[in-house]
């Protein structure tokens, strides 16, 4: 099975911002969550973790060796980085919610981030098929591995909410995948 984490939260994620490749650590919930993941999640599991410092520090609470997969980084939002949901103008949100080749001021599409956490899913798909394998990523990524594990469009992300400190898992079965459950959150805010 593919468990797929988000890590637990900062204190950017507290204020609601746009928190792509800044690199902030967690706050103290954050580290109480991932402590909580480490109970949920299977103890004799590969663990793999974005490079990013908040899912690296939510993976070093399973007490395990870690790998690093930059496939795994979040999205990157380019001049929206930092910037509150409420402040990106009405135009932006409307094509960023209908092109999901649309790239918001430098940053990256939905189409570039699904490519590449589709290939990072298939690399391990096999592997999943036969033991668990524990994923530590961001909101955005989990939601381009739950469109691969559906087979739907890239732009499913925006009807989806992945809260901090979750996990998200997706059965590898020889009929094909299953996503078996979806932002369960052992220890929510």
């Amino acid at each position: 099975m593919l468990h797929v984490v988000r890590h637990g939260r900062t204190e950017a994620n507290a204020r609601g911002v746009l928190l792509g490749r800044t690199d902030p650590p967690l706050s103290e919930l954050g580290r109480r969550q991932a402590r909580a993941l480490a109970e949920i999640v299977p103890g004799d599991a590969r663990v793999i973790s974005s490079p990013l410092l908040r899912a690296r520090e939510t993976a070093e609470a399973f007490g395990r060796p870690i790998e690093v997969d930059e496939r795994w980084i979040e999205l990157d939002y380019g001049t929206l980085e930092g910037v509150a949901p409420s402040a990106v103008a009405v135009e932006v949100w409307r094509r960023w919610r209908g092109d999901p080749q649309f790239v918001p001021g430098g940053g990256e599409s939905l189409a570039a981030l699904g490519l590449r956490v589709r290939d990072a899913c298939m690399d391990l798909a096999e592997e999943a098929r036969e033991r668990d394998v524990v994923v530590v990523t961001h909101v955005s990524p989990i939601k381009a591995a739950v469109a691969w594990a559906l087979r739907v469009g890239d732009l499913v992300a925006w009807r989806l909410f992945v809260g901090d400190g979750s996990v998200t898992r997706i059965g590898v079965e020889r009929t094909g995948l299953v996503l078996r459950s979806f932002n369960e959150r052992p220890l929510s805010d």
